[in-house]
Protein backbone atom coordinates (compact mmCIF):
# COMPACT_ATOMS: atom_id res chain seq x y z
CA UNK A 1 0.00 0.00 0.00
CA UNK A 2 3.04 2.37 0.84
CA UNK A 3 4.46 1.75 -2.57
CA UNK A 4 1.28 2.29 -4.29
CA UNK A 5 0.57 5.60 -2.73
CA UNK A 6 4.29 6.92 -3.51
CA UNK A 7 3.79 5.78 -7.07
CA UNK A 8 0.49 7.94 -7.17
CA UNK A 9 1.74 10.65 -5.71
CA UNK A 10 5.10 10.88 -7.43
CA UNK A 11 3.13 10.66 -10.98
CA UNK A 12 0.79 13.30 -9.39
CA UNK A 13 4.03 15.27 -9.23
CA UNK A 14 5.24 14.18 -12.87
CA UNK A 15 1.74 15.19 -14.16
CA UNK A 16 1.70 19.04 -12.46
CA UNK A 17 5.50 19.35 -14.70
CA UNK A 18 4.51 17.75 -17.70
CA UNK A 19 1.32 20.28 -17.56
CA UNK A 20 3.23 23.41 -17.49
CA UNK A 21 4.34 22.55 -21.57
CA UNK A 22 0.50 24.10 -22.05
CA UNK A 23 1.82 27.60 -21.91
CA UNK A 24 5.83 26.79 -22.51
CA UNK A 25 6.92 28.57 -25.70
CA UNK A 26 10.57 27.12 -25.99
CA UNK A 27 12.02 30.32 -26.34
CA UNK A 28 15.46 31.42 -24.20
CA UNK A 29 13.94 33.40 -21.81
CA UNK A 30 10.32 31.03 -21.51
CA UNK A 31 12.94 27.74 -21.13
CA UNK A 32 15.17 29.36 -18.39
CA UNK A 33 13.27 32.24 -16.79
CA UNK A 34 9.71 31.38 -17.47
CA UNK A 35 9.65 34.58 -19.47
CA UNK A 36 10.20 36.31 -16.08
CA UNK A 37 5.99 35.48 -15.64
CA UNK A 38 6.14 33.54 -12.55
CA UNK A 39 3.80 35.23 -9.48
CA UNK A 40 5.29 35.71 -6.16
CA UNK A 41 3.82 32.68 -4.27
CA UNK A 42 5.13 30.42 -6.99
CA UNK A 43 8.14 31.80 -6.39
CA UNK A 44 8.82 31.62 -3.11
CA UNK A 45 7.81 28.38 -2.75
CA UNK A 46 9.73 27.01 -5.28
CA UNK A 47 12.75 28.79 -3.90
CA UNK A 48 12.25 27.34 -0.44
CA UNK A 49 12.01 24.12 -1.69
CA UNK A 50 14.98 23.89 -3.74
CA UNK A 51 16.69 25.47 -0.96
CA UNK A 52 16.17 22.73 1.18
CA UNK A 53 15.32 19.44 -0.33
CA UNK A 54 16.60 16.65 0.76
CA UNK A 55 19.05 18.67 3.23
CA UNK A 56 16.38 19.33 5.49
CA UNK A 57 13.77 16.65 5.26
CA UNK A 58 17.11 14.17 5.54
CA UNK A 59 19.30 16.12 6.73
CA UNK A 60 18.61 18.77 9.09
CA UNK A 61 16.46 16.22 10.55
CA UNK A 62 18.79 13.39 11.58
CA UNK A 63 21.52 15.81 12.78
CA UNK A 64 18.67 16.96 15.20
CA UNK A 65 18.19 13.48 16.11
CA UNK A 66 22.01 13.08 16.88
CA UNK A 67 22.64 16.39 18.21
CA UNK A 68 19.86 17.39 20.08
CA UNK A 69 18.97 20.97 21.04
CA UNK A 70 22.00 22.85 20.29
CA UNK A 71 20.57 21.74 16.21
CA UNK A 72 18.16 24.88 16.75
CA UNK A 73 21.42 27.06 16.14
CA UNK A 74 22.05 25.88 12.69
CA UNK A 75 18.35 26.34 11.64
CA UNK A 76 18.62 30.02 13.57
CA UNK A 77 21.65 30.86 11.50
CA UNK A 78 21.08 29.18 8.27
CA UNK A 79 17.64 31.62 8.40
CA UNK A 80 18.60 34.75 9.80
CA UNK A 81 21.84 34.61 7.21
CA UNK A 82 19.51 34.00 4.36
CA UNK A 83 17.42 36.69 5.29
CA UNK A 84 20.05 39.42 5.70
CA UNK A 85 21.23 38.30 1.96
CA UNK A 86 17.42 38.47 0.69
CA UNK A 87 17.33 42.26 2.28
CA UNK A 88 19.63 43.72 -0.30
CA UNK A 89 20.67 41.35 -3.04
CA UNK A 90 17.16 39.49 -4.63
CA UNK A 91 15.45 42.60 -5.54
CA UNK A 92 18.26 43.87 -7.32
CA UNK A 93 19.25 40.74 -9.04
CA UNK A 94 15.64 40.57 -10.50
CA UNK A 95 15.75 44.24 -11.58
CA UNK A 96 19.41 42.89 -13.74
CA UNK A 97 17.83 40.07 -15.18
CA UNK A 98 15.42 42.65 -16.61
CA UNK A 99 17.87 45.33 -17.80
CA UNK A 100 20.93 43.06 -19.14
CA UNK A 101 18.17 40.89 -20.73
CA UNK A 102 20.16 38.31 -19.93
CA UNK A 103 18.81 34.51 -19.44
CA UNK A 104 21.58 32.34 -17.00
CA UNK A 105 22.73 33.82 -13.56
CA UNK A 106 26.84 34.24 -14.65
CA UNK A 107 25.62 36.77 -17.93
CA UNK A 108 23.47 38.34 -15.72
CA UNK A 109 26.64 39.22 -13.20
CA UNK A 110 28.79 39.66 -16.52
CA UNK A 111 26.79 42.09 -17.73
CA UNK A 112 25.47 44.37 -15.00
CA UNK A 113 27.42 47.52 -15.72
CA UNK A 114 26.19 47.14 -19.29
CA UNK A 115 29.42 45.40 -20.37
CA UNK A 116 29.88 42.03 -20.82
CA UNK A 117 33.03 40.43 -18.52
CA UNK A 118 33.76 37.50 -21.12
CA UNK A 119 36.57 35.92 -19.42
CA UNK A 120 35.17 36.00 -16.06
CA UNK A 121 31.85 34.91 -17.70
CA UNK A 122 33.02 31.74 -19.24
CA UNK A 123 35.65 30.83 -16.30
CA UNK A 124 32.10 31.33 -14.01
CA UNK A 125 30.33 28.93 -16.46
CA UNK A 126 33.53 26.29 -16.26
CA UNK A 127 32.91 26.28 -12.42
CA UNK A 128 29.12 26.10 -12.04
CA UNK A 129 28.83 23.49 -14.65
CA UNK A 130 31.89 21.15 -12.92
CA UNK A 131 30.34 21.93 -9.21
CA UNK A 132 26.22 21.42 -9.94
CA UNK A 133 26.65 18.90 -12.11
CA UNK A 134 28.55 16.84 -9.02
CA UNK A 135 25.92 18.14 -6.80
CA UNK A 136 22.76 17.20 -8.98
CA UNK A 137 24.49 13.71 -8.89
CA UNK A 138 24.39 13.92 -5.58
CA UNK A 139 20.79 14.95 -5.42
CA UNK A 140 19.85 11.93 -7.22
CA UNK A 141 21.79 9.45 -5.41
CA UNK A 142 20.47 10.70 -2.37
CA UNK A 143 16.91 10.71 -2.99
CA UNK A 144 17.11 7.32 -4.27
CA UNK A 145 19.27 5.53 -1.30
CA UNK A 146 16.55 6.79 0.72
CA UNK A 147 13.97 4.92 -1.13
CA UNK A 148 17.18 1.85 -0.45
CA UNK A 149 16.99 2.28 3.06
CA UNK A 150 13.12 1.92 3.93
CA UNK A 151 11.87 -0.71 0.90
CA UNK A 152 13.50 -4.12 1.57
CA UNK A 153 14.89 -4.89 -0.97
CA UNK A 154 15.17 -2.02 -3.55
CA UNK A 155 18.11 -1.46 -5.63
CA UNK A 156 19.06 2.21 -5.12
CA UNK A 157 19.94 2.28 -9.35
CA UNK A 158 16.66 1.55 -10.39
CA UNK A 159 15.57 4.57 -8.41
CA UNK A 160 18.27 6.85 -9.49
CA UNK A 161 17.40 5.77 -13.08
CA UNK A 162 13.90 6.69 -12.51
CA UNK A 163 14.66 10.37 -10.77
CA UNK A 164 15.99 11.32 -14.06
CA UNK A 165 13.96 9.80 -16.70
CA UNK A 166 11.54 12.19 -14.50
CA UNK A 167 13.44 15.14 -14.15
CA UNK A 168 14.59 14.79 -17.72
CA UNK A 169 10.70 14.22 -19.12
CA UNK A 170 9.36 17.96 -16.97
CA UNK A 171 12.67 19.44 -18.08
CA UNK A 172 12.73 19.31 -21.41
CA UNK A 173 8.75 19.52 -21.43
CA UNK A 174 8.71 22.97 -19.56
CA UNK A 175 12.03 24.08 -18.47
CA UNK A 176 12.50 25.84 -15.48
CA UNK A 177 8.48 26.52 -15.48
CA UNK A 178 7.89 23.12 -14.93
CA UNK A 179 10.71 22.85 -11.95
CA UNK A 180 8.70 25.96 -10.31
CA UNK A 181 5.24 24.46 -10.57
CA UNK A 182 6.42 20.76 -9.29
CA UNK A 183 8.51 22.64 -6.32
CA UNK A 184 5.01 24.34 -5.47
CA UNK A 185 2.97 21.49 -5.11
CA UNK A 186 5.96 19.33 -3.33
CA UNK A 187 5.80 22.02 -0.69
CA UNK A 188 2.42 22.31 -0.14
CA UNK A 189 2.03 18.97 0.36
CA UNK A 190 4.96 18.35 2.43
CA UNK A 191 4.09 21.08 4.94
CA UNK A 192 0.80 19.02 5.42
CA UNK A 193 2.35 15.83 5.73
CA UNK A 194 4.96 17.10 8.33
CA UNK A 195 2.13 18.87 10.32
CA UNK A 196 0.47 15.49 10.56
CA UNK A 197 3.51 13.52 11.44
CA UNK A 198 3.87 16.09 14.60
CA UNK A 199 1.03 16.52 15.96
CA UNK A 200 0.23 12.78 15.97
CA UNK A 201 3.76 12.12 17.29
CA UNK A 202 3.39 14.91 20.08
CA UNK A 203 -0.52 13.50 20.96
CA UNK A 204 1.27 9.83 21.21
CA UNK A 205 4.19 11.33 23.16
CA UNK A 206 1.53 12.81 25.81
CA UNK A 207 2.75 16.70 24.54
CA UNK A 208 5.99 18.65 24.98
CA UNK A 209 6.53 18.31 29.03
CA UNK A 210 6.46 14.69 28.85
CA UNK A 211 8.29 14.22 25.65
CA UNK A 212 11.10 16.29 27.24
CA UNK A 213 10.92 13.96 30.42
CA UNK A 214 10.80 10.68 28.06
CA UNK A 215 14.38 12.45 26.91
CA UNK A 216 15.76 13.05 30.42
CA UNK A 217 16.72 9.38 30.34
CA UNK A 218 18.60 9.36 27.22
CA UNK A 219 20.70 12.86 27.66
CA UNK A 220 24.43 11.94 27.99
CA UNK A 221 24.48 15.77 29.09
CA UNK A 222 24.68 17.35 25.84
CA UNK A 223 21.35 15.88 24.15
CA UNK A 224 19.32 18.38 26.16
CA UNK A 225 21.55 21.27 26.25
CA UNK A 226 20.87 24.11 24.19
CA UNK A 227 24.58 25.01 23.54
CA UNK A 228 26.86 23.05 21.20
CA UNK A 229 30.11 21.82 22.74
CA UNK A 230 31.55 20.30 19.92
CA UNK A 231 33.22 23.02 18.66
CA UNK A 232 37.00 21.97 17.78
CA UNK A 233 37.99 26.26 17.89
CA UNK A 234 36.20 26.25 21.22
CA UNK A 235 38.08 28.88 23.20
CA UNK A 236 35.85 30.42 25.79
CA UNK A 237 32.05 28.94 25.63
CA UNK A 238 30.88 32.00 24.50
CA UNK A 239 33.23 32.55 21.84
CA UNK A 240 32.93 29.42 20.56
CA UNK A 241 28.94 29.66 20.08
CA UNK A 242 29.77 32.93 18.75
CA UNK A 243 31.47 31.41 15.82
CA UNK A 244 29.24 28.34 15.70
CA UNK A 245 26.51 30.20 14.84
CA UNK A 246 28.54 32.83 12.75
CA UNK A 247 29.61 30.06 10.71
CA UNK A 248 25.60 28.58 10.23
CA UNK A 249 24.79 32.67 9.94
CA UNK A 250 27.28 32.53 6.35
CA UNK A 251 25.62 29.41 5.16
CA UNK A 252 23.01 30.93 4.99
CA UNK A 253 23.90 33.61 3.46
CA UNK A 254 25.46 31.49 1.01
CA UNK A 255 22.14 31.04 -1.03
CA UNK A 256 22.81 34.31 -2.68
CA UNK A 257 25.70 31.94 -4.61
CA UNK A 258 23.80 29.44 -5.40
CA UNK A 259 22.53 29.66 -9.45
CA UNK A 260 20.13 26.68 -8.95
CA UNK A 261 18.64 28.92 -6.29
CA UNK A 262 18.77 32.13 -7.47
CA UNK A 263 17.40 31.87 -10.58
CA UNK A 264 13.94 31.28 -8.95
CA UNK A 265 14.04 35.06 -7.88
CA UNK A 266 15.52 35.35 -11.80
CA UNK A 267 12.03 34.85 -12.90
CA UNK A 268 10.00 36.62 -10.46
CA UNK A 269 7.00 38.41 -12.98
CA UNK A 270 8.04 42.15 -11.33
CA UNK A 271 10.95 43.13 -9.02
CA UNK A 272 8.21 45.05 -6.98
CA UNK A 273 6.84 42.02 -5.89
CA UNK A 274 9.85 40.59 -4.04
CA UNK A 275 9.22 41.62 -0.84
CA UNK A 276 5.55 39.36 -0.96
CA UNK A 277 8.05 36.61 -2.70
CA UNK A 278 9.50 36.93 0.65
CA UNK A 279 6.88 36.61 2.75
CA UNK A 280 6.23 33.38 1.37
CA UNK A 281 9.68 32.05 0.89
CA UNK A 282 10.11 32.62 4.94
CA UNK A 283 7.08 31.55 6.37
CA UNK A 284 7.35 28.44 4.67
CA UNK A 285 11.10 28.38 5.77
CA UNK A 286 10.43 29.51 8.99
CA UNK A 287 7.60 26.84 10.10
CA UNK A 288 9.14 23.53 7.87
CA UNK A 289 12.59 24.60 10.51
CA UNK A 290 9.93 24.49 13.66
CA UNK A 291 9.20 21.06 12.34
CA UNK A 292 11.97 19.73 11.92
CA UNK A 293 13.26 21.01 15.00
CA UNK A 294 10.19 19.32 17.03
CA UNK A 295 10.32 15.96 14.58
CA UNK A 296 14.28 15.33 15.39
CA UNK A 297 12.97 15.39 19.05
CA UNK A 298 10.28 13.10 18.27
CA UNK A 299 12.15 10.67 16.19
CA UNK A 300 14.94 10.16 19.56
CA UNK A 301 11.47 9.66 21.69
CA UNK A 302 10.13 6.86 19.71
CA UNK A 303 13.44 5.67 18.29
CA UNK A 304 15.90 5.96 20.83
CA UNK A 305 18.31 3.34 19.82
CA UNK A 306 20.97 4.89 17.56
CA UNK A 307 22.69 1.98 16.81
CA UNK A 308 19.92 0.43 15.30
CA UNK A 309 18.97 3.03 12.43
CA UNK A 310 20.11 5.65 10.27
CA UNK A 311 19.56 9.07 11.89
CA UNK A 312 19.00 10.26 8.19
CA UNK A 313 15.89 8.11 8.00
CA UNK A 314 14.77 9.33 11.11
CA UNK A 315 11.81 10.84 9.08
CA UNK A 316 10.47 7.81 6.76
CA UNK A 317 10.97 5.62 9.51
CA UNK A 318 9.21 7.68 12.19
CA UNK A 319 6.44 7.79 9.34
CA UNK A 320 6.12 4.72 9.11
CA UNK A 321 5.60 3.81 12.78
CA UNK A 322 2.40 6.62 13.20
CA UNK A 323 0.78 7.41 9.73
CA UNK A 324 -1.60 5.29 7.65
CA UNK A 325 0.22 4.19 4.57
CA UNK A 326 -1.52 6.94 2.58
CA UNK A 327 0.66 9.95 4.52
CA UNK A 328 3.81 7.25 4.69
CA UNK A 329 3.44 7.49 0.68
CA UNK A 330 2.73 10.94 0.59
CA UNK A 331 6.21 11.69 2.36
CA UNK A 332 8.13 9.52 0.54
CA UNK A 333 6.91 10.79 -2.38
CA UNK A 334 7.74 14.26 -0.84
CA UNK A 335 11.63 13.68 0.07
CA UNK A 336 11.77 11.71 -3.61
CA UNK A 337 10.64 15.10 -5.11
CA UNK A 338 12.96 17.06 -2.97
CA UNK A 339 15.93 16.11 -4.53
CA UNK A 340 14.71 16.02 -7.67
CA UNK A 341 13.73 19.70 -7.20
CA UNK A 342 17.03 20.43 -6.45
CA UNK A 343 18.13 18.45 -9.30
CA UNK A 344 16.47 19.62 -11.88
CA UNK A 345 17.35 22.95 -11.05
CA UNK A 346 20.79 21.97 -11.03
CA UNK A 347 20.13 20.62 -14.39
CA UNK A 348 18.90 23.85 -16.01
CA UNK A 349 21.30 25.67 -14.62
CA UNK A 350 23.95 23.85 -15.72
CA UNK A 351 22.56 23.77 -19.45
CA UNK A 352 22.06 27.37 -18.94
CA UNK A 353 25.71 28.05 -18.35
CA UNK A 354 26.81 25.74 -21.55
CA UNK A 355 24.38 27.46 -23.88
CA UNK A 356 24.62 31.00 -22.89
CA UNK A 357 27.84 31.60 -21.24
CA UNK A 358 30.51 28.89 -22.15
CA UNK A 359 30.12 27.80 -25.90
CA UNK A 360 31.56 30.71 -28.31
CA UNK A 361 27.77 31.56 -30.05
CA UNK A 362 24.90 31.33 -28.02
CA UNK A 363 22.49 28.30 -28.74
CA UNK A 364 18.80 29.96 -29.21
CA UNK A 365 16.92 27.00 -30.47
CA UNK A 366 14.42 25.01 -28.27
CA UNK A 367 15.70 21.94 -29.46
CA UNK A 368 19.40 22.68 -28.82
CA UNK A 369 18.80 23.84 -25.15
CA UNK A 370 16.72 20.69 -24.98
CA UNK A 371 19.45 18.82 -25.91
CA UNK A 372 22.37 20.79 -23.65
CA UNK A 373 19.79 19.57 -20.76
CA UNK A 374 18.88 16.06 -21.72
CA UNK A 375 22.86 15.77 -21.79
CA UNK A 376 23.71 17.29 -18.03
CA UNK A 377 21.02 14.79 -17.23
CA UNK A 378 22.70 11.91 -18.50
CA UNK A 379 26.25 12.86 -17.32
CA UNK A 380 24.74 13.81 -14.16
CA UNK A 381 23.31 9.90 -14.39
CA UNK A 382 26.41 8.41 -15.11
CA UNK A 383 28.14 10.22 -11.97
CA UNK A 384 25.64 9.16 -9.29
CA UNK A 385 25.79 5.55 -10.70
CA UNK A 386 29.25 5.20 -10.56
CA UNK A 387 28.70 5.93 -6.22
CA UNK A 388 32.34 6.95 -6.12
CA UNK A 389 32.63 8.56 -3.29
CA UNK A 390 35.88 10.50 -3.84
CA UNK A 391 33.68 11.96 -6.32
CA UNK A 392 30.84 12.52 -4.08
CA UNK A 393 33.24 14.14 -2.09
CA UNK A 394 33.27 17.17 -3.89
CA UNK A 395 29.88 17.83 -2.89
CA UNK A 396 30.97 18.59 0.42
CA UNK A 397 32.39 21.42 -0.76
CA UNK A 398 29.74 22.80 -3.75
CA UNK A 399 27.57 24.51 -1.91
CA UNK A 400 30.44 26.96 0.08
CA UNK A 401 32.53 27.14 -3.18
CA UNK A 402 29.82 28.66 -5.14
CA UNK A 403 29.22 30.91 -2.52
CA UNK A 404 32.70 31.95 -2.16
CA UNK A 405 32.91 32.10 -6.07
CA UNK A 406 29.68 34.16 -6.70
CA UNK A 407 28.68 35.94 -3.23
CA UNK A 408 31.20 38.48 -3.11
CA UNK A 409 30.90 40.20 -6.64
CA UNK A 410 27.34 40.17 -6.35
CA UNK A 411 27.14 41.72 -3.00
CA UNK A 412 29.40 43.98 -4.48
CA UNK A 413 27.04 44.80 -7.23
CA UNK A 414 23.90 45.20 -4.87
CA UNK A 415 25.63 47.46 -2.63
CA UNK A 416 26.36 49.90 -5.75
CA UNK A 417 30.50 48.99 -6.03
CA UNK A 418 31.81 48.86 -9.48
CA UNK A 419 35.06 46.67 -9.82
CA UNK A 420 37.16 45.60 -13.39
CA UNK A 421 37.11 42.51 -14.62
CA UNK A 422 40.67 41.22 -13.39
CA UNK A 423 39.58 41.79 -10.06
CA UNK A 424 36.43 40.28 -10.80
CA UNK A 425 37.95 37.29 -11.84
CA UNK A 426 40.63 37.31 -9.30
CA UNK A 427 38.01 37.50 -6.20
CA UNK A 428 35.95 34.12 -7.73
CA UNK A 429 39.73 32.56 -7.81
CA UNK A 430 40.35 33.73 -4.35
CA UNK A 431 37.39 32.56 -2.71
CA UNK A 432 36.90 29.37 -3.82
CA UNK A 433 40.77 28.81 -2.73
CA UNK A 434 40.02 30.10 0.72
CA UNK A 435 37.35 27.37 1.13
CA UNK A 436 39.32 24.36 -0.76
CA UNK A 437 42.78 25.64 2.26
CA UNK A 438 40.16 25.87 4.81
CA UNK A 439 38.34 22.56 4.74
CA UNK A 440 41.00 20.12 3.19
CA UNK A 441 44.62 22.14 3.74
CA UNK A 442 43.63 23.64 7.81
CA UNK A 443 40.97 21.58 8.68
CA UNK A 444 39.05 24.28 10.29
CA UNK A 445 35.98 23.63 8.99
CA UNK A 446 34.81 22.05 12.36
CA UNK A 447 35.11 24.97 13.94
CA UNK A 448 34.29 27.88 11.46
CA UNK A 449 32.69 26.90 8.31
CA UNK A 450 34.45 27.17 5.02
CA UNK A 451 31.89 30.12 3.60
CA UNK A 452 32.89 32.32 5.95
CA UNK A 453 36.37 33.36 5.13
CA UNK A 454 35.73 31.88 1.70
CA UNK A 455 33.26 34.94 1.50
CA UNK A 456 34.44 37.59 3.94
CA UNK A 457 37.38 37.92 2.84
CA UNK A 458 37.34 38.67 -1.11
CA UNK A 459 33.86 40.61 -0.17
CA UNK A 460 36.54 43.05 2.21
CA UNK A 461 39.56 42.64 -0.70
CA UNK A 462 36.80 43.48 -3.34
CA UNK A 463 35.43 46.82 -1.53
CA UNK A 464 38.79 48.24 -1.37
CA UNK A 465 39.51 47.62 -4.63
CA UNK A 466 35.85 48.83 -5.89
CA UNK A 467 34.64 52.52 -6.49
CA UNK A 468 30.85 53.70 -6.31
CA UNK A 469 29.24 53.06 -10.10
CA UNK A 470 29.20 56.29 -12.10
CA UNK A 471 25.79 57.93 -12.70
CA UNK A 472 25.93 56.39 -16.80
CA UNK A 473 27.23 53.25 -15.06
CA UNK A 474 24.19 53.57 -12.72
CA UNK A 475 21.58 54.00 -15.85
CA UNK A 476 23.21 50.95 -17.58
CA UNK A 477 22.45 48.85 -14.72
CA UNK A 478 19.89 47.77 -11.65
CA UNK A 479 21.60 50.48 -9.40
CA UNK A 480 19.64 53.50 -10.15
CA UNK A 481 17.66 54.40 -7.17
CA UNK A 482 14.01 53.09 -7.29
CA UNK A 483 11.35 55.38 -9.30
CA UNK A 484 7.87 55.52 -8.03
CA UNK A 485 6.68 53.66 -11.14
CA UNK A 486 9.20 50.47 -9.62
CA UNK A 487 7.11 50.65 -6.40
CA UNK A 488 4.07 49.81 -8.16
CA UNK A 489 2.58 46.79 -6.72
CA UNK A 490 1.99 43.94 -8.97
CA UNK A 491 -1.28 41.54 -8.60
Amino acid sequence: MIIASFLVILAIFLIVGLASARVATGERNDYYLAGQSVSPWLTGLSAVATNNSGYLFIGVIGYGYATGLSAVWLMFGWIVGDFLGSTFIHRQLRKATGVTNQASFASVLSNWHGEDFAVWRRLAAIIMVVLLIVYGAAQITAGAKALEGVFEGFNWRYGAIGSAVIILAYSIAGGIRASIWTDAIQSISMLVALFALFFVGLHGAGGIASMIEQLRPMDDGTFLNLWPEDNELLLTSALGIFFFVLGWLFAGFSVVGQPHIMVRFMALDDDANMQRTRVWYYSFFVIFYILAAGLSLLARVYMPELGDIDAELALPRMAETLLPDVMVGLILAGIFAATMSTADSVVLSCSAAITHDLVPQRLEHPWLLKTATAAVTLLALFLALLDNQSVFSLVIIAWSALAAAFAPLLSLYALKRRVSEITAIGLMVLGIAITLVWRFQLGWHGGIYEGLPGIAIPFILGWALSRPATPAERRASPMEEDSPAAERTVD
